[in-house]
């Protein structure tokens, strides 16, 4: 059985459209969706792929409510199901649940540095909070670390609908006949997918050697691409990752079931 806490399954999907990494670029988001609301047709599913948060302190907050926002004009459709959405976790959203355990961690001074280094501070920035206070509170000990995470636990609760977008982020998302996979890096194709996780966020150096078919899946599609930006295409995968926040353009495409790209838009 599918754990639907953590892969979201895509049923009777005709199409689905793929939404590359965002990185907080609220406006090119919403130049995407303005285009995807007039394309999107009956029988068509979307997922987003990923690190919505980070590197845009600025626009972090206006990214999700446009991400909910969608969300309900999708479902507001006639026929229209909650799990015809999908937003995956992307390596930023998988540095914020782990900034959510830190006192758990052995070295959490380390942990935040490393995250903050990546983007988790503009996250943090975000939602009121500083990384300078993060570190003090993370050398005070477990218990002052404790009541910091839980303070930052209020401040993403006290907007509307954040709390449970934060919730319900998947680890990879497939359709119910298994043709298509969504995932944000990278994956494993030595390993089924049900046992991954890291490689899902970190694993996208080994994306573009993917030559043979993995689990009958005729294509497999990312949102970000750590080895090189760009709409690129194989026989079995699709990399989407146009650099969207940091200067380059957002890309959303869509692919059948047959693992072809029949459309595709750009903010």
């Amino acid at each position: 059985m599918v754990d639907q806490t953590k892969f979201a399954t895509l049923r009777r999907a005709q199409r689905v459209w793929a939404v590359a990494a965002i990185h907080g670029d609220v406006h090119r988001l919403s130049h995407i969706h303005a285009q995807l609301g007039p394309r999107f047709e009956p029988g068509d599913r979307l997922v987003y792929m990923g690190n919505y948060l980070g590197h845009h302190a600025s626009h972090i907050l206006a990214t999700v409510d446009e991400l909910l926002a969608f969300r309900r004009n999708i479902l507001a459709r006639p026929r229209a199901r909650a799990c015809d959405v999908v937003f995956l976790r992307g390596s930023q959203e998988e540095m914020w649940h782990k900034l959510m355990q830190l006192h758990l961690a052995l070295d959490p001074v380390n942990v935040l540095n490393w995250m903050f280094a990546r983007g988790v501070a503009e996250t943090l920035a975000a939602y009121g909070f500083s990384a300078p206070d993060g570190l003090v509170q993370a050398r005070s000990g477990a218990g002052k670390t404790a009541r910091w995470t839980s303070a930052v636990r209020r401040a993403v609760r006290a907007q509307p609908g954040h709390d449970a977008f934060m919730g319900c982020l998947r680890r990879a998302a497939f359709t119910d006949d298994g043709a298509l996979l969504f995932v944000h890096a990278g994956v494993d194709t030595s390993r089924p997918l049900f046992t991954q996780s890291d490689t899902l966020w970190w694993g996208g150096t080994q994306f573009s050697q993917i030559t043979e078919p993995y689990e009958g899946v005729k294509k497999i599609v990312r949102g970000l691409a750590p080895d090189g930006y760009g709409v690129k295409l194989t026989p079995l995968t699709a990399s989407l990752d146009g650099g969207c926040g940091f200067g380059g353009p957002l890309y959303a495409a869509c692919f059948d079931t047959s693992g072809a790209m029949v459309d595709r838009v750009e903010g």
